[in-house]
Order: structure tokens, then C-alpha cells, then sequence
């Protein structure tokens, strides 16, 4: 019977705590992700003043991720994706591909580089 208990006690119950905090932690930041999707989203109908349905692609984390480079199309749309660039810091969303905010973080050089 202490055989056993020592085994509970040293490896099977700190092993549980390890999995059990790392799904917490892996699963936080895929939850983390989807809001970010959907902060993005909500940001782009506002500014479009728009209800129908915004399709992201092309997701890129930018400036150490408090940013978010991508491409965008609302359903009611007849030409293809635009840019856009969120900062999720302020939830500010820049569309204006020729403004230095979007330029300094999505442009070509800042991906070179």
C-alpha cells in the first residue's frame, strides 16, 4: 500500500497537474485567436457600415503580435480581397494601404527585413 501511494503522490498526480495547466494554456490561446478574428471582423463592419458577412484571409500577426495584417471581402462585394491592417492594442483598423501605419507594419519592407 505505500507503493502505491508514493507513486500517486510523486509522479501521477503532478503529471495530471502538468496536462491539466497545459490544456488550459493551449486552449486560452486558441480561444485568444478566435477573438481576435472576431474583434477584427466586428472593426471592419463598423468602419464599412456594413451587416453582411466579412470573410478574413491570409492572417498574418504583426509587431510581436498586437497586430494583424490581412486580406478581407464582405459577401456583398463584387471585386476581390482588400487589405487592412488591426491594431489590437487600440482597435484601431487602418484600410488606407498608403498610410504610414499600415505601411510600417504590413508594407514589403517590414516583412524583408
Amino acid at each position: 500500500m505505500r507503493q502505491k501511494r508514493a507513486f500517486t503522490l510523486l509522479i501521477a498526480l503532478p503529471l495530471a497537474a502538468i496536462l491539466l495547466l497545459g490544456g488550459f494554456i493551449f486552449g486560452r490561446q486558441a480561444m485568444s485567436e478566435n477573438e481576435v478574428d472576431f474583434d477584427v471582423q466586428h472593426a471592419l463592419a463598423t468602419a464599412l457600415d456594413t451587416s453582411s458577412d466579412i470573410e478574413l484571409q491570409h492572417l498574418q500577426s504583426v509587431n510581436y503580435g498586437y497586430g494583424v495584417c490581412g486580406l478581407y471581402k464582405t459577401s456583398s462585394a463584387e471585386k476581390g480581397f482588400a487589405p487592412f491592417y488591426y491594431d489590437s492594442v487600440n482597435s484601431h483598423l487602418t484600410l488606407d494601404i498608403n498610410s504610414q501605419r499600415y505601411q510600417s507594419s504590413c508594407g514589403l519592407a517590414s516583412i524583408c527585413s
